[in-house]
């Protein structure tokens, strides 16, 4: 079996249009992408890739899902194999081993600092708004920094207590073990020496892609140069910082269309360009920039424009990131700040218009930056004019796509006076030796795996999809859009205290408590993986059940996520329902439920008439009047339901 943070590691890298373009012709439409279906013979495009969303659907044959089930259906693989030919594509090694009851208990370990990183956001954000400590201090800090309350509230920034272990303690207190804060890096443990590792720092939350905390970065608001200013969370089972991008889970909406993505270095440079309404933006978090890190962008956008510091230091970082944008197949372009400047006190100076007029006149290709910045130093020295030549050319040699090369081997040679044919030459040479590299780091990669032993590959199950009905389509499709949203508030008839219900619980408990789960295979195992991971912190329904291993559940969670599942033409009809699904919750919810369980007592009822008819034939009166008496409850259960319907009846 492929182990679990390997599988996560291929989804995160495989993105969906890469993928897909491999095998099919794509272009724009909106914020999706169109195509000739690879499946079946069309004219027409009806294959359409959503980068945002991670699927493909084709609406003229119905096939659709996540990258995996593409391979797996277009490369006629099994789920292992798919998974080892995107590993492949991506340069990731992948270790085959058989699932030990260690790893199971990784896989809750995993989700156990999930809950706990979650725990720790809302204690510092609740610390920040609500204690004297965390509003004197740090709300002060991010109001002198001029940062307003909805930009804060957006990145659940927080404010961790100053001293020993006070938010160890409050952690333990509500029943954290000491084990997964200490694996969070929340905790720092030296036999029996405790410590808060954030203490007396403004906190940053680091999301994933799905919008759940895996890390934080703190700052110190103190003058004291012995302590480092910022501070981030170790690596642990959930946080590789190399794969992580600061704002991606903000972002990534805004950068599918506007189809763009801003790159700058810091946390406050993300917020403080949110402030002036640009949202398309991430952050390396200080760290260097990582080829993981650039593909997890180019699941979203293919362009990307770096913003660095105006200093000496970010001008050398957008150098350093450039080449490797570029073999990344990325458009890339670099936005030059004034000596002095960075993006978070750029933009509160420029405010939201100067600040996008400055990059209209300002971004820069990243071969006119470059060639521009290096020719400064190298006026009258021919030695170092070949340097700069050399070093530009090895840019445009490590770009995947042969024509965008040499579009930019003629800018070359325009700008640095060179003759195409000579900047031609260089570029085979660099390619040449990337080849001879890549081939011995190849060798070393296959020599090592050799050497190892061989392990088994487990096939996950697969369930096969039944035929369900419309209610239960529709009632499946809002349980997985709106699991987690707030419906209605109930009280508890013991303490007189209200809770809220989110439509999760409120279709699962109706459900279960008259005994009208579906005995359709597909229905049940949604239903059922929903009620077990229901109270599970930050569980996403669709993430769950698009990357779902068996592709059935995958292309069926697909399926309902496409656009033509949107918006079900039951609640358009006739002038029904005009407002937007979300807004009505309280009024639809109930009628899904209501119009299942019509659907289920008329099939009921069905099956008592042909049981009674049976009995009545085998003269077993007792069994007759058993089954009538049934039949009767259940006509009047359906009563009730279609006066609730407005006399509404399904035949």
């Amino acid at each position: 079996m492929i182990d679990h943070a390997t599988i996560d590691r291929i989804i995160d890298a495989a993105e969906i249009s890469d993928v897909v373009g491999d095998f099919v012709t794509l272009r724009k439409r909106g914020v999706n992408m169109l195509g000739l279906c690879p499946f079946h013979n069309e004219k027409t495009p009806s294959f359409t890739v959503s980068p945002a969303k991670g699927i493909f659907k084709c609406f003229g044959c119905g096939k659709g899902g996540n990258s995996v089930n593409f391979i797996m259906e277009h490369e006629n693989l099994t789920y292992p194999e798919a998974l080892k030919w995107l590993a492949k594509k991506y340069n990731i090694e992948v270790s085959e081993e058989e699932e030990t009851e260690e790893q199971k208990q990784l896989k809750d370990s995993r989700e156990s600092l999930m809950i706990v990183s979650s725990f720790a956001q809302k204690f510092f954000t609740r610390y920040l708004w609500e204690e004297n400590e965390g509003r004197t201090i740090g709300l002060g800090y991010f109001r002198e920094r001029s940062f307003r309350d909805d930009i804060l509230k957006k990145f659940e920034v927080g404010f961790a207590p100053d001293g020993k272990t006070p938010f160890t303690e409050a952690a333990q207190r509500q029943g954290y073990k000491l084990d997964f804060l200490e694996k969070t890096g929340l905790t720092i443990k030296r036999d029996d020496w405790l410590r808060d590792r954030f203490a007396g720092r403004v906190m940053f939350p680091i999301h994933n892609l799905a919008g759940r905390v895996i890390a934080f970065g703190g700052r110190i608001l103190t003058n004291d140069k012995k302590t480092a200013k910022y501070l981030n969370s170790p690596e642990s089972d959930i946080y590789h910082k190399s794969r992580v991008l600061y704002g991606i889970y903000q972002a990534k909406r805004e950068m599918t269309r506007t189809d763009k993505c801003y790159l700058v270095e810091g946390y406050t440079d993300v917020m403080s360009l949110h402030q002036v309404g640009i949202e398309n933006v991430v952050a390396s978090s200080g760290t260097s920039l990582t080829p993981d890190q650039i593909r997890m962008v180019r699941r979203f956008t293919p362009n990307i424009t770096i913003i660095y510091d105006g200093d000496a230091a970010g001008i050398k970082a957008s150098l350093r990131g450039i080449d490797m944008v570029l073999e990344e197949g990325m458009n890339v372009k670099v936005l030059p700040l004034p000596d002095g400047e960075d993006p978070d006190s750029f933009a509160k100076k420029m405010g939201a218009s100067g600040f996008q007029e400055y990059i209209e006149q300002n971004e820069t290709d990243f071969i006119q930056f470059k060639t521009r910045l290096l020719l400064k130093s190298t006026e009258n020295d021919p030695v170092a004019k070949a340097r700069l030549i050399s070093d530009v050319i090895r840019s445009v040699s490590v770009i995947p796509d042969s024509i965008t090369r040499s579009v930019y081997i003629k800018e070359c040679s325009r700008l640095l006076g060179v003759d195409e044919e000579v900047l031609y030459t260089e570029v085979r040479k660099q390619k040449h030796q990337q080849t001879e590299e890549f081939r011995k780091k190849e060798f070393r990669e296959q020599s090592r795996r050799q050497a190892a032993p061989p392990q088994a590959v487990q096939e996950e199950p697969v369930v096969r999809p039944v035929r369900l009905l419309v209610e239960e389509l529709e009632f499946l499709r809002f349980l997985l859009k709106y699991c987690t949203s707030d419906l209605l508030e109930e009280e508890d008839e013991e303490t007189h205290e209200t809770r809220t219900l989110s439509v999760g619980e409120f279709m699962i408990d109706e459900l279960e408590a008259d005994e009208l789960v579906s005995e359709n295979a597909l229905f049940k195992k949604v239903f059922y993986e929903v009620r077990e991971n229901l109270y599970k912190e930050n569980f996403d329904p669709w993430k769950h059940f698009v990357y779902h291993p068996d592709a059935s559940m995958s292309k069926f969670a697909t399926d309902l996520l496409s656009e033509k599942y949107t918006e079900s033409k039951r609640w358009t009809k006739a002038g029904a329902f005009t407002e937007k699904e979300e807004d009505i919750l309280d009024v639809l919810i109930p009628r899904i439920v209501n119009e299942y369980k019509l659907r289920k007592i008329k099939m009921m009822m069905a099956e008592i008439e042909k049981a009674i008819d049976k009995a009545a034939a085998d003269n077993d009166f007792d069994k007759v009047i058993e089954e009538q008496s049934i039949y009767m409850n259940l006509k009047r259960a359906e009563k009730e339901l279609a006066k609730s319907l407005g006399s509404r009846t399904i035949n």
